[in-house]
């Protein structure tokens, strides 16, 4: 039950922007007290290419992924699989941009292109399931929590590279989810190693609130686990 709480305890304190900073350090000092028989508590880190699934025009774009993760045993090779995604964005990028009022702004941008960068946190609930303590698969929902969406709009046949970010949370709404999978491998056969491994995320959800405008997003993600403050005997 204690370390339950103390899982609680740091999904809280991670999930806010300043978490990126603390992130590590809170793992390092949690760490040891969180590895047990039962669970395994880690960092883990890699790069998505997202999409907006319902945007004709619209090109996958490359993001970086920082986050922290935990499996719960459940019986023999079988785990829950959670965490926490401190810093991982989605959208897509290579839109038309479009007028947004101003005169001057709009000739300037006017052959520019549009990037949606939706930043998240997501909070993954999956089944996970090993064979010999190497190779395992996963799969359950992701939720996410939308904080700062930006619409980036840039210009380069001007002779110079033109970049303007506008604020748009107003144009969405707060909660993404849907539906992932994934499948790795772990370095070593002991049961907590370095592990590397992909997964797919396909959204349910339109995330947008901008009336005839659906928004829904995906990306494949590739990843490192390190788990963090693991007893000598353990490894």
């Amino acid at each position: 039950m204690k370390n339950i709480y103390k899982i609680l305890l740091i999904s809280v304190l991670l999930v806010s922007p300043a978490a990126i900073n603390a992130q590590v350090l809170i793992s390092l000092i949690f760490g040891e007290a969180l590895n047990t028989e039962e669970i395994e508590f880690g960092l883990i880190g890699g790069m998505n290419r997202s999409y907006i699934n319902d945007i004709s025009d619209s090109k996958g774009m490359n993001n970086f992924d920082l986050g922290f993760y935990f499996h719960i045993l459940i019986k023999n090779s079988s785990y829950v699989s959670t965490g926490v995604m401190v810093k991982s964005n989605v959208g897509a990028t290579g839109m038309d941009v479009y007028p947004i009022g101003e005169a001057s702004f709009d000739t300037v941008f006017q052959n520019g292109t549009l990037t949606k960068k939706i930043n998240c946190f997501y909070v993954p609930i999956m089944f996970h399931q090993r064979f010999n303590n190497r190779w395992y698969i996963e799969a359950g929902t992701q939720l996410g929590l939308i904080f700062k969406p930006v619409d980036i709009f840039t210009e380069s046949e001007s002779g110079g590279d033109l970049k303007y970010t506008l604020d748009v949370r107003d144009d969405y709404k707060s909660i993404d989810a849907g539906l992932i999978v994934g499948a790795g491998y772990k370095f070593k056969k002991e049961t907590k190693s370095l592990s590397a491994g992909i997964k797919y995320y396909y959204g349910l959800v339109n995330v947008s609130s901008v009336p005839d405008l659906t928004i829904k997003n995906s990306a494949i993600s590739f990843y490192i686990k390190i788990p963090i403050g693991v007893k000598e005997k353990e490894k």
